[in-house]
């Protein structure tokens, strides 16, 4: 049951994705799921994070993995990690692609257009 960590809608023309709370080793793989089984079909996806309160390295895996499927499609995505919180700080620590996040939903909608 992964609707405690996402939820699904639209922002603008973009599937908006919400993920919540802990991702991690025991959640990853059904959210995973879950969001790919929600998001092949959009032209434009953004994934908001900033309600994520701890990001470990399987959840990075995740979205690392989403974000290369999803360009490979042609579906431009943007991360939403705010400007402070656990989920920018892991993806920075860890490296992550910095042309894709962006600190709010407005901004990340505007980068896709």
């Amino acid at each position: 049951m992964t609707d405690q960590w996402v939820t699904f809608s639209n922002f603008g023309d973009a599937a908006l994705v919400r993920l919540t709370g802990e991702i991690d080793l025991a959640n990853a793989g059904d959210i995973g799921r879950a969001i790919v089984n929600r998001v092949n079909e959009a032209g434009k996806v953004l994934i908001d994070l900033t309600t994520v309160s701890f990001l470990d390295s399987a959840g990075v895996r995740l979205l690392d993995a989403l974000v290369g499927d999803l360009l490979v499609h042609g579906t431009r995505t943007r991360l939403v990690v705010g400007e402070r919180g656990a989920a920018r700080m892991t993806l920075q620590l860890c490296a992550f692609r910095e042309d894709i996040l962006t600190t709010d939903l407005e901004r990340a909608a505007a980068d896709l257009k």
